[in-house]
């Protein structure tokens, strides 16, 4: 899902030279409605439960390594990121993860982009995020 705040303007946000972040969370029974309308990072985490320990934790990923496509034959943009491992993961199921843009200040001030399925129960094995668009834009 494509958070309300940023519909229109993510990749707008990317090409002005925004970093990302991707946090890791347990949405509970939390719905997607609900994440939608959510403004700010701070608010997804406390309607959710971030990951942040037995291998989880959230991954900066700096503007240079965000990829925005314009794909003229298909009149869409897509926005993509290099695949993301967390090492050796042994407790905190996880069920989404979320990708915010990350103004460096604290979670009140970044804006969240998209909500993505991602269940995983962890078993100490690596896990690896495959983020092939992680947004697109027709």
């Amino acid at each position: 899902l494509i958070h309300n705040v940023v519909k229109g303007a993510w990749a707008e946000i990317i090409r002005d030279g925004a970093s990302i972040q991707i946090v890791p969370i347990d949405a509970g029974a939390t719905t997607d409605a609900t994440f939608r309308d959510h403004d700010t990072l701070a608010q997804v985490i406390a309607a959710a439960t971030e990951r942040s320990t037995g291998g989880w934790n959230r991954k900066a990923i700096p503007n240079a390594s965000v990829t925005l496509i314009v794909d003229d034959t298909n009149d869409r943009v897509d926005v993509d990121i290099a695949d993301q491992t967390w090492t050796g993961v042994t407790v905190g199921a996880v069920t989404d993860l979320e990708i915010a843009e990350d103004l460096g200040g604290v979670d009140s001030g970044d804006r969240p982009i998209s909500l993505h399925d991602f269940p995983i129960t962890p078993d100490g094995s690596d896990v690896t995020a495959t983020v092939n668009v992680f947004a697109r834009a027709s």
